[in-house]
């Protein structure tokens, strides 16, 4: 018997095993086809639930298993399509990288050479490999059709790491930054837990590499995570040892004002107007760097959201004023920069929303969370689609208008992957 024989046999569906032992849906698939381990502080609480000791567990685990699917029809992969062979998946990209207009399209024969490099398991291809995933990931309104392609290149990242011989860094540095963009497509599918695993593993990896902005980012990525879910004192404490990585980094980087940001949602989040201020004062200094302070992939902070960061943190504190007048300055901004922003403009709507909502003005929040909700669909964005969740839980008195009633049973509607 297998582990997900052994969970049926217990009358669980994946979904309600995940809600048990609070992870995804897919986590747990990902336990039963066994393409990843539970982690330790898992494991009891999985043994538990299944009723087998520890040993047992074990035994289950190692069963000979196949990719389950549950009754609905859902395949309990990550993403459709993460079965496709490898072949597949690298020609995708290479017809990403060159039909796309939006990209620095390569021509065919140089995106074929890339992968070859890629294969052979060259740092330096690796990295321009990695620049173009970062670019495809920014440019994809769904953000999980870049999956497969990442799990793809993880895959082959992997296996030259394990062939190299003498110096490692450059490939460790390529890893740190691959992690970090495969926590961003579980971050937009709210799988925390994968998101948050992935950004501890930029994390060591980058600090095996001493690449010290690398280590930051990825820092911020997994204070994210606890932002998120509320726990902005832990968010902090996180964020002051990325603050600390960065001040031994590159100087000429953006890394320390992309923590000052983050810092800022944290003390926001605590109701410390004063520090939040401050933080948001440090980065907006990000303005006064070159135009080579940032990569364009696991360091992407250049000031152009500052407008929205400033309004959102103000919605935070209560500043009601000040938040409207900044967050119209922000959809303003989207509304001129290109096809990349709907989960931006998405965010800047549902902020305008909250306002309305705290100011019980019912008008406002159908205005504004109608067109929110457009964008959300748009762009399967799970992050747009959770801003707009927490929304709801905004409306109180409100909720007994019609039109607001409405628009909360159309966010209800929305998935989060």
């Amino acid at each position: 018997m297998g582990l997900a024989e052994r969970r049926r046999a217990l009358g669980y569906s994946q979904e309600k095993l995940a809600e048990l032992l609070g992870v995804d849906r897919t986590t747990v698939g990902r336990w039963e086809s066994g393409r990843i381990k539970p982690q330790p502080p898992q494991r009891r609480g999985l043994a538990i639930a299944l009723e087998v000791t520890l040993a047992e567990l074990d035994a289950l685990l190692t069963q000979p298993r196949a990719v389950s699917q549950e009754a609905t029809g859902h395949q309990s992969s990550d993403h459709p399509g993460a079965g496709d062979p490898d072949e597949m998946i690298r020609r995708e990209f290479l017809r990403i990288l060159t039909v796309s207009g939006a990209l620095t399209a390569l021509p065919l024969d140089e995106a074929e050479a890339l992968t070859d490099g890629v294969r052979r398991g060259a740092p330096a291809d690796f990295t321009r490999m990695n620049s173009h995933l970062w670019q495809v990931y920014q440019l994809a309104r769904s953000k999980g059709s870049v999956y497969p392609i990442v799990r793809d290149q993880l895959s082959t990242l992997n296996e030259a790491l394990a062939d190299t011989r003498g110096n490692s860094r450059p490939l460790l540095n390529a890893a740190a930054d691959l992690f970090q963009l495969a926590g961003e497509v579980a971050f937009d599918a709210n799988r925390y837990s994968d998101a948050a695993a992935s950004y501890s593993l930029a994390a060591s990896v980058s600090k095996d590499a001493r690449a010290f902005d690398l280590w930051a980012c990825a820092l911020v990525r997994h204070a994210y995570v606890d932002v998120y879910e509320h726990r902005y004192e832990q968010a902090a404490q996180i964020l002051g040892a990325a603050e600390r990585l960065a001040q031994r980094g590159d100087s000429s980087l953006a890394t320390r004002h992309w923590v000052a940001a983050v810092q800022a949602e944290a003390y926001a989040g605590m109701g410390e107007l004063a520090s939040c201020e401050r933080a948001l004062d440090e980065a907006e200094r990000v303005l006064e760097l070159g135009t080579d302070s940032t990569n364009g992939g696991w360091l992407r902070f250049d000031g152009t959201r500052l407008a929205e960061e400033r309004g959102a943190r103000y919605v935070q504190l209560g500043r009601l004023d000040l938040a409207e007048e900044t967050l119209k300055q922000a959809l303003a901004q989207t509304a001129l920069a290109s096809g990349q922003s709907y989960r931006r403009r998405g965010a800047v709507l549902a902020d305008l929303a909250a306002v309305g909502a705290k100011r019980r003005d019912p008008e406002q929040v159908v205005a504004y969370g109608r067109e929110a909700i457009r964008l959300a669909q748009a762009s399967s964005s799970g992050y747009v689609a959770r801003r707009l969740q927490a929304l709801c839980d905004e409306f109180g008195p409100l909720s007994r208008d019609r039109r607001v009633a409405e628009l909360g049973a159309e966010i209800a509607t929305l998935s989060t992957p």
